[in-house]
């Protein structure tokens, strides 16, 4: 038992290490990108008469374009060490496990990059465009590029999180948690919550708050959708199992199948 679990954590100390060699790779090119990220990123959007940004402390710059950097690479290496990672635990699950939780690690994965572009492209202008309009003859705007990043670091996550309403919603209706009839029923509460949520994560004006809260009240509904369909298509999953037969005989010595898939794998 103690060489079988002492064998298991080789095998992930082994996908741990070849997930941080892909971010190495990964890491030159990263840095090569971040300087021409940022500057599109600040070219789409900022408004026109706004052509620059400042940095006010002497390295603020440089750990810019390394934070950067290390996000695109986290980004390019995200398949590699995906894929690694689900050869590991692919030896512990069952068919119909293997098929559902590759389809919500690429639903999430998706709905989560689809909340960082919209943000970037519809949300992040519209931030610029209402803190560009404080200024007055007297008052100029003087953005940092440390803040600049950050807001749109931290604007994008804010989204990526938001847009996994339907992962929420049938994780907590698969796990017994909540029903869909009661979240149907509660649709005046959670789009009084949507709204709230969309005011504090956008400026106070109506067309980006209206631009957040329409999607996320759609992915709401196509959350209790998709967990209503799951429920509706798979009865057999609140069935409890028969009882097994008793039996005197001993119990065969546990057979570690993943140890074989692994070995299976370094052999090929």
């Amino acid at each position: 038992m103690n060489s079988s679990f002492l064998d298991h954590l080789e095998e992930l100390r082994k996908v741990l290490l070849r997930c941080v060699a892909g971010f190495a790779v990964a890491l030159p090119a990263g840095l090569v990108a971040a300087p021409r990220l940022l500057r599109w990123l600040f070219a789409w959007c900022a408004p026109e008469h706004m052509t620059q940004l400042h940095y006010f402390k002497p390295m603020e710059a440089f750990m810019v374009y390394l934070q950067t950097g290390a996000v695109v690479a986290l980004a390019l290496a995200f398949p590699w060490c995906a894929w690694h990672i689900w050869k590991f635990v692919l030896p512990a699950c069952k068919m119909n496990e293997r098929n559902a939780i590759r389809f919500w690690i690429l639903f999430s994965t998706f709905l989560f990059a689809a909340g960082a572009v919209f943000c970037v492209m519809a949300v992040m202008p519209l931030m610029m465009r209402f803190a560009v309009g404080f200024e007055t003859e007297m008052i100029r705007p003087m953005l940092g590029l440390s803040s600049f990043v950050s807001m749109a670091g931290a604007l994008s996550l804010a989204f990526g999180a938001a847009f996994q309403t339907p992962v929420a919603v049938c994780i907590a209706v698969r796990f017994g948690l909540v029903k869909t009839a009661t979240l149907r029923k509660a649709r005046p509460y959670a789009v009084f919550l949507i709204l709230i949520l969309a005011a504090v994560l956008t400026p106070p004006d109506i067309i980006s708050q209206i631009m957040l809260a329409v999607p996320m009240w759609l992915l709401y509904e196509a959350g209790i959708w998709l967990a209503g369909r799951k429920t509706v298509s798979s009865p057999e999953d609140n069935v409890s199992p028969p009882a097994p037969e008793p039996t005197t005989s001993p119990a065969p010595a546990p057979d570690d199948t993943m140890l074989g898939f692994y070995d299976e794998q370094r052999d090929k």
